[in-house]
């Protein structure tokens, strides 16, 4: 009797992963692997010691970028370099077989007190960014697989935007536009050849002001053999979102021959008294997230999927909106899984095989 029950749990366990092989992938990560396609998350270190946090991040992802472990304010606290924490990111990633996508190496935000108000030169910042390219980006090759060039250079005019690096005073090349952009890619090339180069832009996702000068922008570095191999879309979106002007903007994207990385996805909602998003709610971020995946899986060139965070308990949104917003992202505070993660795998789990 023993040993007949043995067998019977033995056949039962054996069914349940037949049958769970059969349904398909059962992570977000095991998904995105069978599509060929990057799922992945910006993560803060500091939180790796939270169980949860690293035991999600792990299971469910297959790609890690730091929010602001490699940015200028802490790699370059002082004059010096300090790659400790954007280290700990790569080491995370290595010892979970996963990639780790750069951020960023040229911004007009969280720069250090010493270089905003250090009375610089032109030719002086010019040497300072020259620099801090060469030397970050020499430290992760081989680590760091793409890197988020330049971040947010346009307003919302589409023109160049006033910045430390553009105008004020700028590294030589103010009131020539995007040059300086053009600038740090060729530099940035010459330090790391074999890593993806991409720009990054804020509200330019579907079709606008700001999308068409990117558009004109990274058509033109290519007409001009500036390497730059992608454009990054931010993706800090809400349920009323037009998903078909994002497909267009993918499509005239890939066209060039670049690749589309999503790159910040979320999707807040609206919160109540209780600090809580509605089920119906819910349900249309659910269908907001399916419906990018689904653009993005229907251009070969649309490569990653990343969300900015993992779960709403560590998520940028609620500090942002007064407490007015949250909700955006696949894990809830207790990391439980929202619908918006069963929508998202559902569609993962549907392509049968996505060929690049």
């Amino acid at each position: 009797m023993v040993k007949f029950s043995v067998r019977m749990r033995c056949a039962s366990t054996l069914m349940l992963i037949l049958f769970a092989s059969a349904e398909g992938p059962t992570t977000l990560r095991s998904a995105g692997d069978r599509a060929h396609l990057l799922i992945g998350a910006a993560v803060r270190p500091s939180l790796f010691t939270e169980a949860p946090y690293s035991a999600t991040l792990a299971r469910e992802f297959n790609m890690i970028e730091a929010e602001d472990a490699m940015k200028w304010s802490v790699v370059r606290r002082e004059r010096g370099f300090d790659f400790r924490e954007g280290d700990e990111v790569v080491r995370f990633a290595r010892a979970h077989g996963m990639k780790v996508r750069g951020h960023c190496l040229v911004w007009d935000h969280d720069n250090p007190q010493w270089l905003t108000e250090g009375r610089f030169t032109p030719a002086k910042l010019s040497e300072l960014l020259h620099e801090h390219i060469a030397i970050v980006m020499k430290h992760y090759a081989g680590e760091v697989f793409a890197w988020d060039v330049v971040n947010e250079a346009l307003n919302e005019k589409g023109d160049a935007k006033d910045s430390i690096w553009y105008n004020a005073p700028g590294i030589g090349m103010s009131g020539k536009g995007t040059a300086y952009v053009e600038q740090a890619f060729r530099w940035a090339h010459e330090a790391e050849p074999h890593a993806l180069l991409f720009y990054n832009e804020a509200e330019g996702e579907g079709l606008n002001v700001k999308s068409d000068a990117v558009y004109r922008m990274v058509k033109g570095f290519k007409q001009r053999g500036v390497p730059i191999d992608g454009v990054g879309l931010q993706m800090h979106i809400t349920p009323e979102f037009d998903t078909n002007a994002f497909a267009a903007n993918i499509d005239r994207l890939t066209m060039l021959r670049l690749q589309v990385h999503i790159t910040e996805l979320d999707v807040s909602l609206p919160l109540g008294p209780d600090g809580m998003a509605t089920g119906a709610d819910l349900k249309l971020q659910a269908d907001v997230y399916s419906s990018v995946l689904k653009a993005c899986l229907e251009h070969s060139g649309c490569t990653a999927f990343q969300t900015w965070g993992l779960t709403d308990k560590w998520s940028w949104i609620g500090s942002h909106s007064h407490g007015t917003r949250g909700a955006g992202l696949f894990f809830d505070p207790s990391y439980k899984p929202k619908p918006a993660y069963d929508a998202v795998l559902s569609a993962l789990r549907a392509v049968p095989q996505r060929v690049n």
